[in-house]
């Protein structure tokens, strides 16, 4: 690798999560940089999501697995300490992550989940470009040791490392100051060594952290006239307009699609010589 070669993921995270999602996803792709999507094989409009992605051969679908917050592969009752009153994946990621360390049962049911979904994804046809999870929760470290034991069997090849350098902000939007992600990081650090092990495909970096939810068209274009050399993961939360079940509040869903689609990332990508693609491009 060259010291001017720039490889570029860019993702949209919560492909299935709603047709408003979908409909962003495909128009991004089709219209724009968007080059993969992780899909949550057991969110609402996942069928959708899937025939979509069926149509787009170019599109690179990989893996979001879901560990809170949204709706389980499993049946809630086969996941009593995983799950809410709701039937919904557990909120409180603090409190699961201790419950997973002291009880054996919830590490057992942690894993039969995590295998369901592989297991709904590998229905699906698709080939698996990548895997991650809602909320990046499978950087905790007993969940990623059941997503590497697991995640290989079912052809898993490449994995996101949530990384995000604050060079590389400050130059794309100058003032910003960024927080820094002492909470996450440890345990990223410790996803890479234990991924590049298993001879994983990681990204150098992640952009989209600090943003999350906010990568409007002005910062993507900054992303991407200062992308470092290496392979960048750029990721995404777009959809056509909010108001659908499981949306995160105040997420600019829609200024993330604009982003996508702006003159301006397309150009970005063209004057800086970048070659973009999904994870499986890049093998």
């Amino acid at each position: 690798m060259s010291a001017t070669d720039r490889r570029l993921v860019v993702t949209a995270d919560d492909f299935g999560l709603s047709r408003e999602v979908n409909e962003a996803v495909e128009q991004a792709h089709r219209e724009g940089i968007l080059t993969a999507a992780s899909l949550m094989v057991s969110a609402p409009a996942a069928a959708d999501a899937v025939a979509r992605a069926r149509r787009m051969p170019g599109l690179r679908v990989g893996l979001h697995l879901v560990l809170v917050e949204a709706w389980p592969t499993l049946p809630a009752a086969a996941l009593p300490d995983l799950t809410d009153g709701r039937g919904l994946m557990r909120s409180d990621m603090e409190r699961m992550g201790l419950d997973l360390a002291l009880k054996s049962g919830a590490r057992r049911q942690l894993a039969a989940e995590i295998e369901a979904q592989f297991e709904a994804y590998r229905a699906t046809g698709l080939p698996l470009d990548h895997v991650n999870a809602h909320k990046h929760f499978h950087i905790h470290p007993l969940i990623a040791g059941a997503v590497l034991r697991i995640g290989p069997r079912y052809g898993m090849r490449a994995i996101r490392v949530p990384r995000e350098p604050r060079a590389v902000l400050r130059l794309a939007e100058p003032g910003f100051t960024p927080r820094p992600a002492l909470d996450t990081a440890p345990w990223a650090a410790l996803l890479a060594v234990r991924a590049r092990q298993l001879g994983l495909l990681i990204p150098d970096r992640t952009l989209g952290l600090a943003w999350s939810g906010t990568m409007t068209p002005e910062r993507v274009a900054g992303l991407l006239t200062y992308l470092p050399p290496g392979l960048s993961e750029l990721y995404t939360h777009p959809a056509t307009a909010g108001g659908f079940p499981g949306e995160a509040p105040g997420y600019a869903y829609a200024a993330e699609r604009d982003a996508l689609i702006a003159p301006a990332a397309r150009e970005a990508v063209a004057r800086g010589g970048i070659r973009s693609g999904g994870f499986s491009d890049f093998l």
